[in-house]
């Protein structure tokens, strides 16, 4: 372990620069390559290096197709990759930049179907395999969950240990668990590693959608450190959840509209955005927030309390925020302000915190050039895992 300040990073997308990509995402058609990756990938650095980051998670898609069962022409891409990864993670290393992956929520090791949990572990070894061409220490790591319930919850998570026990030494020296928010709590992924010794991924907003029982933060959290490898720093995930009321549209039914005919204008039984008449064909209904949905930016105040309560304990932390870079920038920010003791454990000083308007001017050209929506990879959040009931 070095002395070196705590880190802050960030996943796959760039909002702070607009047009900065993360990967090819061209079509099978036009044969995209990991090489033309790893250029985005490059400049992506050096731009991490010009806003004091230095830490990444990398595109789980990084290399296209390079494991579609049906598509055998890019099979071989990471191995004809060599020479560029190489480059790139000797980039990163001379940047002292972290890089990991989080492969997607489809990749399951806990599989009934053990053709699927062949295919995960295909993926989980091509991503293995790119860090280790890079050249990237025991901290690239690839972050993966438990899986799906699939009906027995202790024989599944019993099985995630046969997945893991099949998969490959390479894989093995990377893969670390992490505790998920509506499935397999820290209590579960504390079972499994007591029994294979993989490395955890404490998730704080995961923490507090999932405990049943009842774990307190501190023990856990330190039970979770220390699952690392001596030598090797530990990282966290932090995320602050949504509180805004949601707006989802929904169709105004017959039974509605009738009812509305009947009644005269209103919400239809429910808080609306807009007026509903009985013409209306659709209405926005305005609901609570889903606590497992992630925030667009990090809540000092909450991210200030947590570190205070892990003092004393040493890992990097990747912030999982919907406006990705810009939220990690305003936080180093907002901690500089409200909390310089916790700011001073990740290196922030007067130069490197940005100021709030930098990072407006900086969303607000985000916005403007926006021409995708953004999907977090690897987060079960917002997306189920197959078989999860």
């Amino acid at each position: 372990m070095t002395d070196r300040p705590l880190r802050l990073g960030f996943p796959v997308k760039v909002m702070g620069r607009p047009g900065m990509k993360s990967n090819d995402t061209r079509r099978w058609q036009q044969n995209p390559h990991l090489k033309t990756s790893l250029e985005y990938v490059d400049a992506i650095l050096d731009y991490l290096v010009e806003v004091g980051i230095d830490m990444y998670r990398l595109s789980s898609d990084l290399a296209p197709y390079a494991t579609h069962p049906d598509m055998p022409q890019f099979h071989t891409m990471v191995a004809e990759s060599d020479a560029e990864l190489a480059a790139l993670g000797r980039k990163a290393r001379d940047l002292d930049i972290r890089l990991s992956f989080h492969p997607s929520q489809f990749v399951l090791l806990n599989s009934p179907d053990a053709g699927l949990t062949t295919k995960s572990i295909w993926d989980l070894s091509s991503q293995a395999e790119m860090l280790d061409r890079m050249g990237m220490g025991p901290e690239g790591v690839l972050v993966t969950h438990v899986g799906g319930v699939y009906d027995y919850r202790e024989a599944s998570r019993a099985r995630w240990i046969e997945g893991y026990d099949q998969c490959p030494d390479h894989v093995r020296r990377r893969l670390v668990l992490e505790n998920d928010d509506i499935r397999f709590s820290a209590a579960d992924v504390l079972w499994i590693h007591d029994r294979c010794g993989v490395p955890l991924i404490f998730d704080y907003q995961h923490f507090w959608c999932l405990n049943p029982e009842g774990l307190a933060l501190r023990p856990t959290l330190e039970r979770f450190v220390r699952s690392w490898p001596e030598g090797v720093r530990p990282k966290i995930h932090f995320s602050s959840p949504r509180t805004e009321l949601r707006e989802i549209k929904r169709k105004v039914t017959d039974k509605e509209r009738a009812a509305l005919k009947a009644q005269g204008t209103s919400g239809g039984g429910a808080l609306t955005k807009d007026v509903v008449k009985p013409t209306s064909r659709f209405k926005t209904v305005l609901l609570p927030p889903i606590w497992t949905g992630h925030a667009d930016f990090t809540n000092p105040f909450e991210f200030a309390t947590f570190m205070r309560e892990a003092q004393g304990l040493d890992f990097d932390v990747m912030l999982e925020a919907k406006t990705k870079d810009l939220s990690l920038l305003k936080l180093r920010g907002d901690l500089f302000r409200y909390a310089p003791d916790v700011a001073g454990r990740f290196g922030v000083g007067p130069d490197d915190a940005a100021g709030l308007d930098d990072t407006g001017d900086m969303l607000e050209d985000s916005v403007e050039a926006e021409d995708t929506p953004d999907v977090d990879e690897g987060e079960p959040l917002d997306a189920p895992t197959p078989e999860s009931t």
